[in-house]
């Protein structure tokens, strides 16, 4: 069995931006109890303090809980009975205006621009910017609806992948694009657990629904990573049991 065990959040533990099932926080809470476990999202440190943190058991062990925003580019650890940033790699003013405009263009350009909206559709979370097509509070009803072969992000991500240059453009979620560093990524996420956990990656396991070319948790498996792809947050269940199961 391995030492770590990490998860993408939307689609893989929760549906998007709901907060964790009362027998989703229970298995996690049980696992934590024999391995280190990590969630690795797009989203920043209130989505995760909403949806995971506010929802595990109030005796849960949390010291082996690594908490990864912004698809790894903040570490958030509970220290001292807080939960305390490690670290975060923030972007630039000027980084930030290139990506800016770059999905603004390329979102009028395919038409994006004109989808109904719930909330802003580009928000600057510090170390990476996110394109929602549908606005940030989007209901999941439609957010499913929307986009499910991923082609309209696909046509959206190869235009903006053409305008900017040095960050990673990744189709995430059900209607976003999250853009970081180049180099910055999922697999980027799991080496920076090896160097703050002491587990080697090859220690490690990442389950995500995204696990394909152009999804944001496929880095994971690129680098050679041990993986396993689930469908819904139904599968995560399944398969944090199965473990549990070989943990005893």
């Amino acid at each position: 069995m391995k030492r770590l065990v990490a998860f993408d959040l939307d689609g893989t533990l929760a549906e998007s931006k709901q907060a964790l099932e009362p027998d989703m926080a229970g298995l996690l809470a049980a696992l934590a109890e024999h391995v280190a476990v990590a969630v690795i999202s797009g989203g920043d440190w209130p989505q995760f303090e909403k949806q995971i943190i506010a929802r595990l058991p109030k005796d849960a062990d949390l010291t082996k809980l690594f908490i990864m925003p912004t698809t790894g580019t903040k570490l958030y650890r509970l220290r001292d009975g807080a939960w305390t940033q490690i670290y975060a790699d923030i972007f630039t003013p000027e980084e930030r205006d290139s990506i800016v405009h770059a999905l603004s263009d390329a979102s009028a350009q395919t038409g994006l621009s004109k989808e109904k909206t719930w909330g802003e559709q580009i928000e600057d979370r510090g170390s990476q910017i996110t394109f929602s097509a549908l606005g940030q509070e989007a209901p999941i009803d439609a957010k499913k609806a929307w986009d499910p072969d991923f082609a309209k992000r696909k046509r959206m991500q190869a235009i903006v992948q053409g305008r900017l240059k040095g960050f990673a453009i990744n189709v995430g979620g059900s209607t976003s694009i999250d853009i970081t560093r180049e180099g910055t990524d999922k697999a980027s996420a799991m080496r920076s657990l090896a160097e703050h956990s002491g587990i080697a990656t090859a220690d490690m396991l990442f389950l995500g629904d995204a696990i394909y070319p152009g999804g944001n948790d496929y880095a994971v498996k690129a680098a050679g990573i041990d993986t396993i792809t689930v469908r819904d947050p139904a599968e995560t269940m399944t398969a944090i049991a199965a473990m549990l199961a070989v943990l005893g």
